[in-house]
């Protein structure tokens, strides 16, 4: 699908929600629609006639090469220019994202029209991936799964978090990522009961819990993964632990098709967790959908409505944390199809103990 038959879907939303048209200024969507990458741009999508792009001088010639099909305005005023193009009376605005400042400021240049939210309407139609965003984050999860699996082969033991989330990031690189798709998780020991713990100069040590939380972007697009390991010989707690989480995410995993509720996913992997005595612990969020974001809908939770589509890429992520002790998550990125799901994070999930 190519980003004009992305903003023919997004029109067509204009026209059954009775929309003269949207004003799209998160960045993100803003790509999704046009392909842009740079740091600054908004895009005018009206429901009748043709889409107009905004953004300043530094990104003249960066515009011209990734749409050349659309219309360019170039000026630091993107609001002021954005109005000279609507035509209308109602508009959507992506107030959800937009500073209260810009939401004013918009009332103020054009009193004349109705400015209504958006309701997240460009990332409702980021849910479900098309082909081409597929295969971007499969080569982002097998970036990822490869470094990782890479760098357990090397010593451990001895190193700080720290110098070992550089290795590992420095190693996704290496294979092609265009970047780390968020900062590095690696906790080690009591620190592993941390759910979001950055790295410190703790030195791993032998019978450690080691969790890393970790992946690669490719063009744009996102991954996302968990492994937690044992430094040496695991201990009955360990694998207790390991076990429960383990079970817990099969569990998640199993409900992960089209047509279930998400929250029925939700209770699938909570179920599991309840059942085998850990759900105190369990203090996190269980999943999220994944692409051009790290963190984009659909959420995975009790209150959650609506069910599962074909295509559409999401975490499955449980974890145990406990206070003092350490903790352990496992977690994939995994895409929604009409029979199981295609977990796209490919590393084993058994507990390695590593040497």
């Amino acid at each position: 699908m190519t980003a004009a038959d992305r903003r023919s879907r997004l029109v067509a939303e204009l026209v059954d929600r009775g929309l003269d048209g949207v004003m799209v200024t998160t960045l993100v969507n803003v790509r999704y629609l046009t392909g842009f990458t740079g740091s600054n741009a908004a895009l005018v999508v009206p429901r009748d006639g043709a889409p107009v792009f905004l953004t300043d001088g530094r990104y003249r010639d960066q515009a011209a090469q990734e749409l050349p099909d659309v219309e360019h305005r170039i000026g630091r005023d993107l609001l002021g220019m954005a109005v000279e193009v609507m035509t209308g009376a109602t508009w959507a605005a992506e107030t959800h994202t937009m500073s209260v400042d810009a939401h004013v400021r918009l009332g103020e240049l054009a009193p004349e029209t109705s400015f209504v939210p958006a309701e997240r309407l460009v990332e409702s139609l980021r849910v479900v991936k098309d082909d081409s965003e597929i295969a971007a984050l499969r080569r982002a999860c097998d970036i990822s799964t490869r470094a990782l699996e890479a760098l357990i082969e090397g010593p451990l033991v001895g190193r700080t978090e720290r110098a070992v989330a550089r290795d590992l990031e420095n190693r996704m690189l290496d294979l092609g990522a265009e970047a780390i798709a968020f900062e590095t998780i690696l906790a080690a020991g009591e620190n592993s009961a941390i759910p979001h713990h950055s790295p410190t100069d703790r030195v791993l040590a032998t019978s450690d819990f080691v969790k890393v939380d970790f992946g690669a972007r490719v063009d744009g697009y996102h991954a996302d993964c968990t492994r937690t390991f044992v430094l040496g010989r695991a201990d009955d707690w360990q694998r207790e632990v390991h076990a429960a989480v383990r079970a817990s995410q099969a569990a998640g995993l199993e409900a992960l098709t089209e047509g279930t509720a998400i929250a029925d996913s939700y209770a699938a992997a909570t179920s599991s967790l309840e059942a085998s005595g850990w759900l105190h612990a369990f203090t996190t969020g269980l999943g999220h959908g994944v692409g051009v974001e790290i963190h984009e809908d659909p959420f995975i939770g009790p209150a959650q409505t609506g069910k599962l589509a074909s295509r559409t890429v999401l975490t499955m992520e449980p974890g145990i944390y406990v206070p003092g002790r350490g903790g352990v998550r496992i977690e994939d990125t995994v895409l929604v199809t009409t029979g199981s799901p295609e977990v796209l994070t490919t590393m084993t999930k058994d507990l390695l103990e590593i040497g």
